[in-house]
């Protein structure tokens, strides 16, 4: 366990964690009780970075929504799934949603489609098409998505 600090030192500490960049109520809170504080202390922090604009769940929402979809590439479905895991509300889920512009959306998925399908070494169409809808599908991208895409470009 870690040291125990004075809740001062654990505010000043957490301040700096949370300007760095954006994080969630539940990550600030298991931060804290790292720290050893009691959950009066904690809730008084969590209080603190609220009002001082540290902390805010939709900044957050659309942050790591925007973040997974451009740089790791993932689907709706897993960025919807990494949010819940935080334990955003599906208010802010959506709100992070709304990050991810639907023609981005349509390319990344055409592109990545496209990339898989160089990459693997079948010429069996039904090989082929299962691989990529099981990678595109493990991606976050919705299945009935994913197969129109395959579909149009490997009709039967």
């Amino acid at each position: 366990m870690a040291k125990e600090i004075t809740p001062e030192s654990a505010r000043q500490k957490i301040v700096r964690y949370c300007a760095y960049q954006e994080r969630s109520h539940r990550q600030v809170k298991e931060k804290l009780y790292g720290y050893g504080l009691w959950k009066s202390q904690v809730d008084e922090i969590i209080a603190y970075l609220i009002e001082e604009k540290f902390l805010n769940e939709e900044r957050f929402a659309r942050t790591f929504a925007g973040g997974k979809f451009r740089i790791k590439k993932w689907g709706k479905i897993k960025i919807t799934r990494g949010l819940e895991s935080h334990g955003l509300s599906s208010n802010c889920i959506k709100l992070g949603l709304s990050e991810i512009d639907k023609e981005d959306y349509q390319k990344t998925l055409k592109t990545l489609l496209r990339k898989k399908m160089s990459e693997i070494g079948t010429s069996n169409p039904y090989v082929l098409k299962h691989q990529l809808s099981q990678f595109l599908i493990r991606k976050g991208f919705e299945p009935d998505l994913v197969w129109r895409e395959i579909n149009a470009i490997m009709p039967d």
